[in-house]
């Protein structure tokens, strides 16, 4: 018997999804290596995840957009998936997707409700699939993991799901992400032609980004006298053509673009940035704060959903509706390095806090509850509870 884990979003490589089902799946498998299997739908050409090979897999041949529909369909009319996951004890999924089992008990982990919250972000037919599956899922699904206190409080509010079923389980950096020696910032820096001074923003470009407010509050700095360049590392979302055409009016310079970058590189640009800052309107985590702290890099960030829940008392906070606020509290970092280096130890601090050893280990004690009161009828279907 297997706990299945969905790593779909890792083979996908989707962004933040993809990175909590790698590293919640490599720090369960250092836990109890045998216990564990790993259920993906995979276009042709994807590749599994690397150095999990020896791990069994159980797959479908389906595209991403196919299978969601399949999932579904196959929820509203009661059909169990059950023989895509044989000898399985229990099944994670671990992002907004939870196929339909009969005799299978589930957990579901719902990162954030952005699209309930900020419809006016999210593609049209995105929006609908998730507005009319989530609450299907969540009645569904046996327990709920989600990330944050924040999100949790958004569950119950929006969708009544009983706050007993819902545990929080915080993500946390990779082990990759520390400090790094001037040696290997300044390669990092010529490898993508950044400036000597820069605030890196880290994550995908889309409106909930608030990255076009961003681009108005660099202008106030350098009105100001701080000459810092914005470095935006991270592909393109959905619904960025706003943000491009207010980038096109940027002096040239101040602005790069460096786009998608291996993980491998990210920890040395953290290091050599002044500042980071996550913008966001919204975020159901909000990693990056984490992976630059653990860097030794200042945070500002937004006083909003749960950034401060995350960013606790290393971060600087600002409204992110306001652009004179944002270049207030970013000024008052750049320009005062004792605040700079008092912002790096509190940092490292908070950043030490998070682990996926940890996430693993609570993670598990999820599933045991789940496994606890799990009751089989008669007939071998899984009743809720």
């Amino acid at each position: 018997m297997s706990i299945y884990i969905d790593v779909s979003a890792a083979v996908h490589r989707r962004a933040g999804l993809g990175r909590y089902a790698e590293s919640l799946t490599r720090a369960l498998l250092q836990r109890e290596p045998d216990r564990f299997a790993l259920f993906h739908n995979r276009e042709r050409g994807l590749q599994p995840l690397q150095g999990l090979q020896w791990v069994p897999t159980h797959s479908v041949r389906l595209g991403y957009k196919p299978w969601r529909m399949a999932v579904w369909l196959g929820q509203l009319a009661r059909i169990g998936f059950d023989r895509l996951l044989p000898g399985a004890e229990l099944f994670h999924a671990t992002e907004h997707l939870l196929m339909p089992l009969h005799t299978v008990p589930t957990v579901l982990t719902v990162h954030d409700l952005i699209f309930h919250l900020f419809p006016q972000h999210h593609k049209r037919l995105n929006y609908w699939y998730l507005n009319l599956t989530m609450p299907l899922y969540c009645r569904h699904a046996h327990a709920i993991i989600t990330i944050s206190e924040s999100s949790r409080r958004d569950l119950t509010k929006c969708y009544g799901v009983p706050a007993e079923k819902v545990s929080v389980v915080y993500e946390a950096a990779a082990p990759r992400f520390r400090p790094v020696s001037h040696e290997a910032v300044a390669a990092v820096r010529r490898r993508y032609g950044l400036p000597e001074r820069y605030v890196i923003y880290v994550g995908t470009i889309e409106p909930r980004k608030n990255l076009t407010r961003l681009l108005d509050t660099l202008l106030l700095l350098h009105e100001r006298g701080v000459g810092d360049k914005l470095v935006i590392v991270g592909s393109k979302g959905w619904l960025f053509e706003r943000f491009f055409q207010r980038l096109e009016s940027m002096p040239q310079k101040t602005v790069f673009l460096p786009g998608y970058v291996p993980d491998e590189d990210l920890p040395a640009l953290y290091s050599g940035a002044t500042l980071a800052v996550l913008p966001s309107l919204y975020e159901g985590f909000g990693l990056p704060v984490l992976e630059a702290m653990a860097c030794g890099t200042p945070v500002a960030c937004s006083r909003s959903s749960s950034l401060p829940e995350i960013g606790g008392e290393a971060a600087a906070y600002f409204d992110p509706s306001n652009t004179k606020d944002m270049a207030e509290t970013m000024y008052g970092v750049l320009v005062d390095g004792e605040q700079q280096e008092e912002m790096r130890t509190r940092g490292l601090a908070q950043a030490a806090k998070f682990s996926w050893s940890r996430a693993a280990e609570e993670t598990m004690a999820v599933y045991q509850r789940v496994r606890s009161h799990t009751l089989l009828l008669t007939d071998g279907e899984i009743d809720g509870w």
